[in-house]
This record gives structure tokens, C-alpha cells and sequence, in this order.
């Protein structure tokens, strides 16, 4: 048997994140753990879960990689989402049972739109029983599979473009752009509420994920192949740099002096002028990402998060 020195041996200090597009049926961190596996990578972790049923972009972040899921949690994302009409389920998706049906009004597509329309901006949202959050130290899915309902707070949301995609008979798809915490079978059910029905998700896509395009994810199945082929050329191909991540973000390059300061953990100065408060990525004069840094003054830095990662 082997012992856990020789186990540790069999992986590999791995960085960079894998644009995964998340088969249904698979939680997020079983998808984690196969493609962690076939990287050989000793540390992984997933910014943001899907339900199992939905599909779409998973960011997974390996190694040091691991420093930047926090930022992505934050990003927003945008989703292409199809609803059932005129059923509700009591988990407001396909996997849950039938709890009601109601009638569903005829309405065309302008009239679609300018409902949509009406969920633009910030707004509160409740969350669902079924989620994972913690009510008194237990989730509330497991509160709700003992058929338990309890009062949740409504927390803020934003919603920044909404567009209809398509509807027919019981059959209605929009992709919606939004921040971090939106849940979307809420905002299908909320919906179709306005429409003067009821409504579950059957379809939920993820689609992009901050500035992630949805052409950079990569398929399960492609990375499994590539593995069980041997190509680690190919396989290791598909990690994007740790500041793909941030790109979206200001940047900021130090002489070696400043670099080394940075790098031990200590304050330096900035090279322009930034508004306090503001994150940067930090380069060396070679270009190699070094780390995160926040302003905490107009002109000096500070850093957040150091990269250990070789030149």
C-alpha cells in the first residue's frame, strides 16, 4: 500500500485556473476533484457552485491560483436560463416535485421584454429554502428536506442586462447578467409571478464568469481524453495564468528593489497615482505577476496577496 509520502509525491504543484464547462448532473466539487486528479494538482478549489443539474463556465483554481477565487466569487455572471410556465416544484427546478400549476396568459414578446425589463437595476432578492446557506448552523436544503420553511432576509442584488431569448406556449428562455448571489430559480419564479403565473428553471447555463469568455471553457470529457492519451502537453494547455483572471483590473510593474520589498510582505511605493482602497496587479520589470496590491495612500501599496511562483 502506498504511504502518504509516496501519495503526496504523485502530485504536482499545479497554478492557473481551468475553464471548466460543468456537465449536469455533477456538483461543483465532484467536478473539481476529477479534474484535480487528472492534473496530478496538489491544491484545487471552485469559485462559485452550480447546482448539479445546471451546466456552464466552473472556474477552477489550482495551486496559487487558489489566492484569486475569492475575487471571482465577487464577479458578476451571466447565465442563459429556460423556465417552465404555469408549474412550480419545491425546489424551483426539474428535480424537485410538482407542488402547483396555474393557467399561463398569452402574452407577446414586447410584453415578455418589458416584464423582464422590470428586474434591471438593484433589488432585494429571498433566497430559496433550497440553497446552501446557514440558518442556526444548518442549510437550509437540509431544513427543507425535512420539510421545514423558515424566514430568510432578503439580501441585495443586481441585475444588469436581461434579454429574451424565446417563448412558446409554457416555454420561456432569457440570459440575464448579474452580481454574486442572484439565484436564479428565484428570479424565474419572481418572474413568472409578474406574468400572473408560476414557473420553474429546467435549463440553467453559465455562460461567462467576470470577464471569462464563454469560447475559453473547456470540455470534461476533451481533458479526461487528453489524460488517458498521456498528452500532459496538451492536458496542461488548458490552465490559464493566474491574472487571466484579473485583467479586468488596473496594473502596476516595480523596479527589483521595490519588487523584493513587495515580495517579503512589506509596503512600497506606487509608480501613479491611485485612489485609496483601489487592487492592482503587480508585475516585476520582467512582467512575471508577482501578487495583488491595494493603494493605502496615493501614492504607496501595500500588499494583499503574494504569488509564490517561480520566475
Amino acid at each position: 500500500m502506498a504511504t502518504a509520502l509516496q501519495k503526496r509525491r504523485e502530485t504536482l504543484p499545479v497554478h492557473g485556473l481551468v475553464l471548466l464547462n460543468k456537465p449536469a448532473g455533477m456538483t461543483s466539487n465532484q467536478a473539481l476533484q476529477r479534474v484535480k486528479r487528472l492534473l496530478k494538482a496538489r491544491k484545487g478549489g471552485h469559485t462559485g457552485s452550480l447546482d448539479p443539474a445546471a451546466t456552464g463556465m466552473l472556474p477552477l483554481c489550482f495551486g496559487e491560483a487558489t489566492k484569486v477565487s475569492a475575487y471571482l466569487l465577487d464577479a458578476d455572471k451571466s447565465y442563459r436560463v429556460v423556465a417552465k410556465l404555469g408549474e412550480s416544484t419545491d425546489t424551483a427546478d426539474a428535480d424537485g416535485k410538482l407542488i402547483s400549476s396555474a393557467a399561463v396568459p398569452e402574452l407577446d414578446a414586447e410584453r415578455w421584454t418589458e416584464i423582464l425589463a422590470g428586474f434591471l437595476g438593484e433589488s432585494k432578492q429571498v433566497p430559496p429554502m433550497y440553497s446552501a446557506l446557514k440558518k442556526d448552523g444548518k442549510r437550509l436544503y437540509e431544513l427543507a428536506r425535512q420539510g421545514q420553511v423558515v424566514e430568510r432576509a432578503a439580501r441585495p442584488i443586481r441585475i444588469s442586462q436581461i434579454e429574451l431569448l424565446e417563448y412558446h406556449g409554457r416555454r420561456l428562455a432569457f440570459r440575464v447578467s448579474c452580481s454574486k448571489g442572484t439565484y436564479i430559480r428565484t428570479l424565474v419564479e419572481d418572474v413568472a409571478a409578474v406574468a400572473g403565473t408560476l414557473a420553474h428553471t429546467v435549463v440553467l447555463h453559465r455562460e461567462t464568469v467576470a470577464g471569462f469568455a464563454a469560447k475559453d471553457m473547456v470540455e470534461l470529457a476533451e481533458l479526461e481524453e487528453l489524460a488517458a492519451d498521456g498528452d500532459l502537453e496538451a492536458l496542461y494547455a488548458h490552465l490559464l495564468p493566474i491574472d487571466s483572471a484579473l485583467q479586468h483590473w488596473p496594473s502596476c510593474a516595480l523596479q527589483t528593489a521595490d519588487c523584493e520589498r513587495f515580495e517579503r510582505g512589506q509596503p512600497v511605493s506606487a509608480n501613479a497615482e491611485w485612489p485609496l482602497g483601489t487592487l492592482l496587479r503587480v508585475y516585476d520589470g520582467a512582467g512575471r505577476f508577482v501578487g495583488i496590491a491595494e493603494s493605502v495612500s496615493e501614492s504607496r501599496l501595500a500588499p494583499k496577496r503574494v504569488f509564490n511562483l517561480a520566475p
